[in-house]
């Protein structure tokens, strides 16, 4: 556990693509773009955050988004609701999903049938060793490394659905998996609050939930 991270740090995943309707892993090398779906996911993600800041009477925090198209997509529609400048969003590669290697962009049901069966049904994770993909300890590296850098004040990150497991897990704790505390699945749109050892949920997105989802 980090000693000095964002506080409160707001966590989105990323609203629906292409490549998650159509089953196909996504990693970081395609180019996923959201469907009409997804859109109208990061409007409400967009609606319920200026809702919340509207409430409590809080400035919005500086917003940060992994480099993918998806979650650029998704910032964008969020940052439009917030009055925040696009422009203004800090980018940073550590907020990345997890690698997945040789999967990339292919269709779940071929990765299957040549691999087996990849998922741990139980977990909701991907089964480990990923063929020159990241382990979870990998992705939790990184995230420290972004936590310790991004300092004290305030954050709302968006990111992705195995990646917000892993810093969820960092900061409010979860089941351990492979050696790392990884938190429960939450459906593509939801946004969190994180403070103190606690999480408290502001949006439960209409999306999917899942690795089939990654």
């Amino acid at each position: 556990m980090p000693v000095v991270h964002p506080s409160p740090l707001y966590l989105a995943r990323h609203a629906e693509t292409v490549f998650n309707r159509a089953r196909r892993m996504q990693g970081n090398d395609a180019h996923t773009p959201l469907t009409l779906e997804g859109f109208q996911q990061a409007d409400a993600m967009g609606r319920a955050l200026a809702r919340h800041f509207a409430e409590v009477g809080e400035p919005v925090p500086q917003i940060w988004a992994s480099p993918a198209g998806r979650t650029q997509q998704t910032a964008a529609i969020v940052a439009d609701h917030l009055g925040v400048d696009f422009f203004a969003i800090r980018t940073d590669a550590r907020l990345r999903e997890i690698e997945v290697g040789r999967w990339t962009g292919r269709d779940y049901a071929d990765i299957m049938a040549e691999e087996g069966d990849i998922l741990d049904h139980e977990h909701r994770l991907f089964r480990m060793p990923i063929p020159g993909g990241e382990h979870y300890a990998d992705i939790a590296a990184r995230l420290r490394s972004w936590l310790a850098d991004a300092g004290a004040a305030p954050a709302l990150v968006i990111s992705h659905g195995m990646t917000a497991r892993v810093l969820r897990g960092l900061l409010v704790g979860g089941r351990l998996y492979e050696g790392v505390e990884i938190a429960a699945d939450l459906p593509q749109g939801t946004v969190v609050k994180i403070a103190s050892r606690m999480e408290q949920s502001l949006h439960l997105g209409s999306g999917a939930a899942g690795v089939r989802a990654a």
